[in-house]
């Protein structure tokens, strides 16, 4: 059979090298591999937990609070330490505008050109796109004009020869289905997403002191200080802010990304039956509803779904989980599978050095380890989500599904797909940005009650820590489940491992030939021409990869290159 590679897959976060074999028009077999080492987890052995949230935010420029807080609460977890009410709140507001901010992104920046055709968007007929996208939404940008003007700018572009972030793309692909005014619509809203993320995410500014690396996390609580009464504190103008950039989030979703996303899925329906990955799916739960860390009271459930029945919900046991490296380029003895808590990052390298043409699939071909979970291969992030919301019958999800559904008139099924991966992104999106506002009158109202506390101090003295203790800290990502274990032995770091959502949908792999995620959904894929594999970066696309996350580094020789003290 013809085997075909991409890459590097661009449009992602760290380096994906992707290599299919082609049978007829459709993809027999894939395996995915990460071709960039990096991590973290060797150098906190032997710090202060305490500073652990900070270094783990470099795991990943782009997924900086997302290890901030799992590595918080996994300190948290071995020293049985609750937060108060206002620290829940402001993590749930930082958290939940950083879903919004990065699947917004998502859509526009990084997946809709894997659906949109740019070039087309030059034949459109403005008129004829503002009567579309006014038929879709009252957004106020929504005239000939506006549109004229877009088209205008796109056509400058090409004239001169720089396409810019539109360049290398297979435009004028058969797989496009989207008509001219479409994609001049879809084009002018990818430049609309990139001015308003830029302001949505000021509130990780006002709340967490910058973006990305926010400073104000804190074992116990937060750092910040609320205080109606000082300009240097969260207080009631800054409350404002929030809430004004809240509803500017919210209307943007509404208004933009929802009709956008509802209108290309429309063209592209066969797509809810290709990409439907390995059918298990897992999510660790997120945003607490009070400050007691049972999982029972988390907004966005906890739970598992095997072999796509949504007719039951399993528990999560995260001491199910394991890793493999059998197929990963590290040393390790074949056929085990380690907890995270006695993981080990300090493996050499044992694959071959690249440049290569062709990976060695039947040994080792990645950086990225195996997770699986019971020993099954899992499928993490908004699907996940949105799966065990819906199994769960979640009171603000399940009526959202069954709306797209009824609008795409497909069923529950389709959501086991490429299209479903990216219609549970925005399903997820609008419900947490009408979500926020609730979150942010609570702690408006908290502190009109005279509760300003924020921060937990009974446990910060180390002395009052145990000889030895163990957490584990979850966060639901944007991209899905995001662990952090954590071993304390005489006040220091012991041992940590981060099992991160792009680890378990990147892997290659296990001991048993089990595919991971995205090798998974690529079989079966239909190519209308394999020379420009539009159709594989569709699939790949929908799980949005980040790969910087999920491998670990070390000096391939096992040698110390830099020391940081």
């Amino acid at each position: 059979m013809a085997k075909i590679v991409i890459d590097p897959v661009t449009r992602i976060e760290g380096h994906l090298r992707i290599e299919a074999e082609v049978s007829g028009s459709s993809v027999a077999d894939a395996w995915s591999s990460s071709t960039m080492f990096r991590g973290i987890e060797r150098i906190l052995q032997g710090r202060d937990p305490r500073d652990a949230w900070y270094f783990t935010q470099r795991l990943c420029g782009v997924c900086t609070t997302v290890h901030s807080i799992a590595s918080i609460r996994s300190v948290e977890n071995a020293l049985g330490i609750r937060i108060p009410p206002n620290a829940e709140l402001i993590r749930n507001l930082i958290m939940g505008i950083q879903n919004v901010q990065d699947h917004v992104i998502h859509f526009y920046h990084l997946h809709a050109l894997d659906w949109v055709d740019i070039t087309s968007a030059l034949k459109a007929d403005p008129a004829r796109t503002a009567e579309l996208a006014a038929s879709l939404s009252d957004w106020p940008l929504n005239s000939p004009t506006y549109f004229k003007g877009v088209q205008a700018k796109l056509s400058a572009f090409v004239s001169r020869g720089r396409l810019g972030p539109f360049a290398n793309a297979y435009w004028g692909h058969p797989a496009y289905k989207l008509p001219p005014e479409a994609n001049l619509m879809a084009t002018a809203h990818y430049l609309e997403a990139l001015e308003w993320q830029k302001d949505v995410i000021r509130i990780h500014a006002i709340l967490g002191s910058k973006n990305p690396h926010p400073q104000t996390f804190l074992v116990g609580g937060m750092a910040i200080a609320v205080d109606p009464d000082s300009q240097t504190a969260l207080n009631a103008n800054k409350l404002e802010e929030i809430r004004l950039l809240l509803g500017k989030a919210r209307e943007f979703v509404e208004k933009v990304y929802i009709p956008d996303l509802l209108a290309v899925a429309s063209f592209y329906k066969e797509w809810a039956g290709i990409g439907g990955g390995v059918g298990n799916y897992l999510c660790y739960g997120e945003f607490p509803a009070d400050n007691s860390g049972k999982p029972e009271v988390l907004w966005i459930p906890r739970g598992i779904i095997l072999n796509r029945d949504l007719s039951r919900l399993h528990p999560v046991e995260q001491d199910k989980i394991t890793e493999y490296v059998d197929h990963s380029w590290y040393e390790g003895k074949p056929g085990t599978a380690l907890h995270p808590w006695d993981g080990e990052t300090d493996y050499k390298y044992t694959g071959p050095k690249p440049p290569y043409e062709y990976l060695n699939t039947d040994e080792k071909y990645s950086w990225v380890k195996a997770p699986r979970y019971a020993d099954l291969p899992m499928e993490v992030g908004p699907l996940a989500r949105c799966l065990v919301a819906y199994a769960s019958g979640h009171k603000e999800v399940k009526p959202v599904v069954d709306l797209v559904l009824s609008k795409l008139q497909v069923g529950p099924e389709a959501l086991f797909s490429t299209l479903g991966r990216t219609a549970a992104r925005g399903i997820e999106t609008l419900v947490i940005a009408q979500k926020l506002p609730q979150w942010l009158d609570a702690l408006v109202a908290n502190i009109k009650g005279g509760d300003l506390s924020i921060h937990n101090n009974e446990k910060w003295d180390p002395d009052t820590w145990p000889a030895e203790a163990k957490g584990f800290g979850w966060h639901e990502a944007p991209r899905g489940s995001l662990g952090h274990w954590i071993r304390i032995k005489d006040q220091k770091i012991a041992n940590y491992q981060a099992v991160v959502p792009s680890t378990w949908l990147a892997s290659p792999r296990d001991a048993k030939g089990q595919r991971g995620p995205y090798e998974a959904a690529l079989q079966g894929t239909p190519l209308a021409d394999p020379k420009r594999p539009l159709e594989i970066l569709r699939t790949v696309h929908s799980f949005d990869p980040c790969l910087a996350c999920a491998v670990h580094l070390l000096d391939p020789t096992g040698n110390e290159t830099v020391k940081v003290v």
